[in-house]
């Protein structure tokens, strides 16, 4: 196979569009209200604006200068800087195949949603809907049990529309697709959002949220909670970011891109945190209840909370498209920059031309997500994966890899040369204190804090069985498929993985 040409965005704005909608993800509308009530109200934007200066955005601007630098992805640019940390490029790699396969689920889900929406067909009971009409999950979880069509087809269709966007290329396709996803998604979302605040005990919700209680900074599970939320929002740690940036041209500003990235992901979520919430202040008024009694993150949230509120407010059903429809673009955009991280990988490494790439690795990580997740039990297997890929997959393959290249290969001085050489802000001691000090220590004690609560109890209060099968199986899974794609022989094609590709530190074309 012959060496092909490196694809480069057409613009700094179509890179940013793609960046923030890797960013801007389920997790902002469902996850950050949440951990922000839970964890201190207003007093959280404190350690959390602290976690995005001192951890978030040191760490973007890491891994957009190693992906600029190199211009490869995360396992053809970790070999470059020593052949063996290529282990972790793919470790990186085999966990965004993981997210991918079960991340799709949800979007589906929510395709459906925006239907179910108009009719309002989860009825009286959404909880009994989702689990029981819609999912059809069982008591207790088995594996690959009864198949469930209203998952598979939704499902072939979000396959269709990413597989196409990345068939397209960079420019063609992811470009083109977030300069229409980003700008729809922040459109459908204030639409969303303005209509929530106009709703009988919006105030109530927006008091509940951002109402200080200071003494919770005090609290050491507070701080780790926002450099967590921080951590598992911008999309770092499992090569989106260091995939992204190897398609950058030479002279592209780092340090300011992943200021507006970074910046432009929190902003969302606050936003994502006034419509929730201003939304489950009306369901508390209308309900008699504290809002503290409505308040819940995730699937609870989007799936039977929202249902709710939708059920029992006027014009109703647009208020479910617009939140649902915000729930797909947002998946979608994200799914896209997952998928690119396997595909990008593999044509690296084996010189293979984009589409048979789309079609051969990215039809593999659809055909795997088909396989397992409509069925009966694919809501649990769905549950376990996503806890023990994040806790154990992204945060210890980001610490990991944080700690070999700052400590081991001591790489920070020259990615901040590179970094510095074409951006409008240049990098100090301050850079170098946060990722070689600051972020090691809070990764290293979010993973005691983790493991010492996964001892304490079984998640969920999952059997040992399934925890073992469908959880920590995945999470140790990923990082053996590393270990061998690392340790197989690759064809010929690939060997310009290797070849000099770093640019100039002047940032001055050759």
């Amino acid at each position: 196979m012959t060496k092909q040409p490196r694809e480069q965005w057409a613009t700094r704005t179509g890179f940013l569009l793609a960046a923030i909608g890797s960013a801007v993800g389920l997790g902002n509308i469902w996850r950050f209200p949440a951990i922000a009530y839970e964890n201190g109200g207003g007093a959280f934007l404190l350690p959390y604006l602290i976690a995005l200066l001192t951890a978030g955005i040191p760490l973007l601007i890491m891994e957009y200068t190693i992906g600029r630098k190199y211009r490869l992805s995360p396992p053809a640019a970790l070999r470059r800087m020593a052949r063996p940390v290529e282990v972790i490029g793919w470790w990186q790699v085999a966990i965004s195949f993981v997210i991918a396969t079960y991340y799709a689920a949800i979007i589906a889900w929510a395709v459906r949603y925006v239907g179910f929406s108009v009719g309002q067909q989860w009825g009286d009971d959404p909880e009994a809907f989702l689990f029981g009409d819609f999912l059809r999950a069982p008591e207790t979880p088995g594996f690959l049990d009864g198949f469930v069509p209203g998952v598979f087809w939704p499902l072939i269709i979000v396959w269709a529309v990413v597989l196409v966007v990345l068939a397209f290329g960079i420019r063609r396709g992811i470009e083109r697709a977030n300069k229409v996803f980003i700008p729809l998604l922040f459109v459908l979302f204030t639409a969303l959002v303005i209509r929530a605040l106009t709703l009988d005990g919006a105030a109530l919700g927006l008091d509940a949220l951002f109402s200080p209680n200071w003494s919770e900074l005090g609290n050491g599970s507070v701080w780790v909670a926002a450099y967590g939320q921080i951590f598992f929002s911008l999309s770092i740690g499992f090569g989106i970011m260091v995939t992204y940036a190897s398609y950058l041209g030479r002279r592209a500003d780092l340090t300011g891109s992943a200021m507006v990235a970074g910046f432009a992901n929190s902003s969302f979520e606050i936003l994502a945190g006034i419509g929730v919430f201003a939304t489950l202040g009306y369901l508390a008024t209308a309900s008699g209840v504290g809002v503290g009694e409505v308040a819940s993150a995730g699937i609870g949230l989007a799936f039977v909370a929202f249902p709710a509120v939708i059920s029992e407010m006027p014009l109703g059903g647009l208020f479910g498209v617009l939140f649902f429809s915000s729930l797909v673009i947002a998946g979608l955009s994200s799914l896209i920059s997952i998928v690119q991280v396997v595909v990008s990988a593999v044509q690296d490494r084996t010189g293979m031309g984009r589409i048979p790439a789309v079609l051969g690795i990215g039809g593999l990580v659809a055909l795997v997500s088909l396989l397992l997740f409509p069925t009966e039990s694919g809501i649990y297997l769905l549950d376990a994966s996503d806890h023990f890929i994040n806790q154990y997959g992204i945060a210890l393959a980001a610490l990991v890899g944080l700690v070999v290249i700052v400590w081991v290969l001591r790489q920070l001085p020259s990615l901040q040369q590179n970094a510095d050489a074409t951006s409008a802000i240049r990098l100090g001691r301050w850079w170098r204190i946060c990722l070689g000090v600051i972020t090691p220590l809070v990764l290293g004690w979010m993973m005691v804090d983790s493991l010492r609560a996964e001892f304490e109890d079984n998640y969920e209060g999952y059997s040992t069985e399934f925890l073992l099968s469908a959880g920590w199986s995945v999470a140790i899974g990923a990082l053996l498929v590393g270990v061998i794609l690392t340790l197989m022989p690759w064809p010929a094609g690939g060997e310009h993985a290797d070849l000099d590709l770093e640019p100039p530190a002047d940032g001055k074309d050759r």
